[in-house]
């Protein structure tokens, strides 16, 4: 699954542009690596995403084409969330 569509998807960031944006812009990296929109996600990954002043670690659990809202956090584990000064 495309990551940009896995951050939508996981209500991680809330609209498919906006992970777009997020990853063009290098604030997101996948087993340390430098991610793109279109980097596949895979189950085990361990993403980090950088939101302002917010560095958040989770790892992908499972991948699901569709999921309700309420069951969106059962695709990842917060791993670590830290604040950046």
């Amino acid at each position: 699954m495309r990551l940009d569509k896995f951050l939508k998807v996981s209500r991680l960031i809330k609209r498919r542009t906006l992970a777009k944006e997020v990853a063009d812009q290098g604030r997101i990296t996948i087993n340390g690596n430098q991610a793109k929109a279109s980097t596949n996600v895979s189950a085990g990954d361990e993403l980090t995403i950088q939101f302002g002043q917010k560095k958040l670690t989770i790892s992908v659990e499972t991948l699901k084409e569709v999921v309700k809202k309420e069951e969106a956090t059962s695709l990842y584990t917060i791993v670590k969330e830290e604040h950046i000064q």
